[in-house]
């Protein structure tokens, strides 16, 4: 049975605001980036499922909401691949961000590759990879430490 959400272990922003720093600089590439933000968002939101990370799924639906994301597509991120309302470049980017969140021996196959650089120009697509590995590197904080999310009322 899984831990129980106590309490939070730490804060990487207090103890190590170099590093913190340095993840916002990564933040502040993406969202100068040719990816359209919905994408980023999307994005977020799948590998933050995949993850388990609470704090991330509660933070990134919030934000895509405010972006105007319809509450059926929220719902249905998880089972994208059955929902009718997800463009191309939306389901490619599910996709990718599925592969490289659930790295399969070999990484990312050349078919889910090939999908998203069909869709995505050079620069989107780079900002692609940099926005699935920079949502799993936040997971992987906020997961182990144990970010507790804020319940909106």
């Amino acid at each position: 049975m899984p831990a129980t959400l106590t309490h939070q272990r730490l804060e990487v922003s207090q103890i190590a605001p170099e590093a913190y720093r340095g993840f916002l600089a990564v933040e502040a590439y993406l969202a100068a980036s040719p990816l359209p933000k919905p994408v980023r968002e999307l994005v977020k939101l799948r590998a933050s499922q995949l993850n388990g990370c609470t704090y991330c799924v509660v933070l990134h639906a919030r934000d895509a909401r405010k972006d105007g994301e319809t509450e059926d597509r929220l719902a249905s991120v998880a089972a994208w691949r059955e929902a009718p309302w997800f463009s191309e470049q939306e389901r490619a980017a599910l996709a990718y961000t599925e592969a490289a969140t659930v790295l399969a021996p070999g990484g990312v196959s050349d078919e889910v590759w090939d999908a998203a650089a069909a869709v995505f120009d050079q620069d989107q697509l780079t900002a692609l990879v940099v926005a699935a590995a920079m949502i799993n590197l936040w997971n992987r904080i906020a997961v182990p430490t144990r970010k507790e999310p804020v319940l909106s009322r």
